[in-house]
């Protein structure tokens, strides 16, 4: 990275902290400071007569090994801001997110380094199993390990999706980002629509339907495997494929409810809502493997417009990775397949797409980049923008693609 950058991972216990600025330090070659690797061996070596009889978590003297611990890793961070111009650190942060006095003391650390602050979100419940899981034994003096809402800006990762998934959202909000190759011949197509999917492209909803399935695959003993095989494709496919026949009406209205429920709150994908709204209403359609009612949930809950062509898994008999859902926005578009450009997130999508002749820019972040098979491959709407080109569309960069 050219700017001197520090990136600070922050989350409660058990919300994969350590695991992603492990993953972030690897790919930006950058320092590794974890505050338990700074301050944990030497605590963990004290006798318990010396903290007050308990655990130093739950010591009496809590308060003054707290400011230890941070005094510490601010010092090696500073070192590592002052040598390499950068550093992933990783540490709850629990004071530093309320914006207080420890927020100052951080970033007079990492001064004069840009300082972005990834918080870790989850379910409680999911976090309560990671750590039961792990058995650590420091967590069974944990008393509380709820968190408040940061009261400084943070770039917020959903503990349910992958690493790798993680990764690619922080790098984005840091300004890493993939390179586009300018002469990419999809660049000099001219198109009569473009034909969005919803969840991943349109709508950040991944860690949603992972939270939503999960609960589901945990309610009907299944395997998560299976489900991740199978991103992209209908609700009743995969229903049809995991459970038996008798269950498949009453599964399929249990996982609905799940992810109505669940879509409250959910934000667009970086870049979506400018780019969908540049789209002409009268050549722009939204084609989803989802039901009706949880695009809808979905849609409102990011702030999208209603499409006037929205093609669900109920207007069709075959879903991705079949052609038949772009055949038939096509259709109703009244334009030609191949003079459609496709935008989605996923293989099955990208499959359909090519199936039915629509040429395809897609969106990593759901998917890694390198195994996606578009045409073009973004990070994020925001790296490309629809001009007019006569009385046709044209997709263009919209700004330096290589990657800082």
């Amino acid at each position: 990275m050219q700017i001197s950058t520090v990136i600070a991972v922050a989350g409660v216990a058990g919300s994969g902290k350590s695991t992603l600025g492990r993953a972030i330090a690897t790919q930006l070659s950058s320092p590794l400071i974890d505050l338990d690797h700074v301050s944990n061996p030497l605590l963990d070596a004290l006798p318990v007569e010396a903290l007050g009889g308990e655990h130093w978590i739950s010591s009496p003297f809590a308060p003054q090994i707290r400011e230890g611990r941070y005094a510490a890793l601010r010092a090696v961070v500073a070192d590592a801001v002052s040598t390499t111009q950068s550093a992933v650190v990783v540490a709850p942060f629990t004071a530093e997110l309320t914006g207080g006095h420890e927020w100052d003391l951080l970033r007079e650390a990492v001064a004069p380094a840009r300082l972005i602050v990834v918080n870790m979100v989850g379910d409680p419940q999911l976090l309560a199993a990671r750590r039961h899981q792990r058995g650590a034994e420091r967590d069974s003096h944990r008393t509380d390990v709820g968190a408040s809402l940061p009261a400084i800006d943070v770039v917020c990762v959903d503990a349910e999706l992958a690493t790798e998934q993680q990764v690619s959202r922080v790098l984005a909000a840091a300004g890493v980002r993939l390179p586009i190759d300018e002469a990419a011949p999809l660049f000099t197509a001219d198109f009569d629509a473009v034909l969005f999917d919803l969840d991943g492209t349109l709508v950040d909803s991944t860690a949603s339907v992972i939270r939503s399935w999960r609960r589901f695959a945990e309610h009907y003993g299944v395997s998560m495997q299976a489900l991740h095989a199978n991103h992209g494709q209908p609700a009743r496919t995969l229903v049809g494929k995991l459970l038996p026949r008798e269950l498949h009406d009453e599964a399929l209205a249990y996982v609905t409810r799940l992810e109505v429920t669940d879509a409250a709150g959910l934000a667009p994908v970086q870049g979506a809502l400018s780019f969908f709204e540049s789209v002409p209403a009268t050549q722009r359609a939204i084609v989803t493997s989802g039901s009706v009612p949880i695009a809808h949930a979905r849609l409102a809950a990011a702030g999208f417009a209603h499409p006037d062509v929205f093609v669900t898994v109920d207007d069709v008999t075959r879903g991705k990775p079949d052609p038949e859902p772009f055949l038939l926005a096509a259709q109703r578009l009244g334009v030609a397949p191949e003079r459609c450009l496709v935008v989605e997130d996923a293989n099955a999508g990208i499959t359909a797409a090519r199936a039915a002749g629509c040429h395809v820019l897609a969106i990593a972040g759901t998917v890694d980049a390198e195994e996606l098979d578009a045409e073009v491959v973004v990070d994020g709407l925001d790296r490309v923008e629809i001009v007019r080109s006569g009385d046709a569309l044209r997709l263009r960069p919209s700004g330096a693609s290589g990657r800082t």
